[in-house]
């Protein structure tokens, strides 16, 4: 019986161990953005420059100024699906406070199928055909949707891997707008709600 449970431990142990190095060797160590991963709170974000469906060449530097909520996804991913509405609706609500979604499509479909797909679900903001490069240079983009909340200088406020919620969302948002963003849209919304002096 106490040979039966060493066995046991020592084939646990095994497994547990070539578990580890499948995965530590399934991943590439080799891009320095790997090495010293981009994208933490406070760095600055790498500029890019890539092309958008209408076939214009768009750097996030272009953008400078701007706060810019900067999202990788791609046409097969089911949690994009479920907060692409959202960014469409944060698009229109910041804006004219300052906000850009930007959208970096990550798979392989295709411009036409791309275009299609963000054409159904309603997107309001510039579409960019993505690289791994650019993947690369955000510390490794391995899941989708990975998104990434930029202020107006150009630092990273927030990165979020996989689905977050709506609200988490337009709280990263409004700090990277900087101060007043939440008043100035309070203040929008209660003048708009105030009927004229007669």
């Amino acid at each position: 019986m106490k040979r039966n449970a060493i066995v046991v431990v020592v084939v646990i142990a095994t497994v547990a161990l070539m578990l580890f190095a499948g995965v530590r060797m399934a991943k590439p160590r080799t891009s320095a953005a790997r090495i010293n991963p981009v994208g933490k709170n406070g760095s600055v974000a790498p500029d890019f420059e890539l092309k958008s469906l209408d076939g214009k060449q768009v750097r996030l530097s272009d953008y400078r100024g701007k706060a810019v909520l900067l999202n990788f996804w791609a046409t097969w991913c089911a949690p994009c699906k479920i907060e692409m509405p959202w960014f469409v609706d944060l698009q229109k609500q910041y804006a004219s406070q300052g906000l850009q979604v930007i959208g970096v499509a990550m798979d392989d479909s295709g411009d036409e199928a791309i275009a299609k797909f963000a054409k159904q679900m309603g997107v309001n903001y510039p579409v960019l055909i993505g690289k791994e490069s650019v993947g690369d240079a955000y510390g490794g983009v391995e899941f989708l949707p990975t998104t990434f909340v930029i202020d107006r200088q150009g630092r990273v406020v927030e990165r979020v891997f996989g689905l977050a919620g709506r609200s988490e969302f337009e709280d990263n948002i409004k700090k990277a707008l900087g101060p007043g963003a939440s008043t100035a849209q309070a203040a929008t919304s209660s003048a708009s709600e105030k009927e004229p002096a007669r």
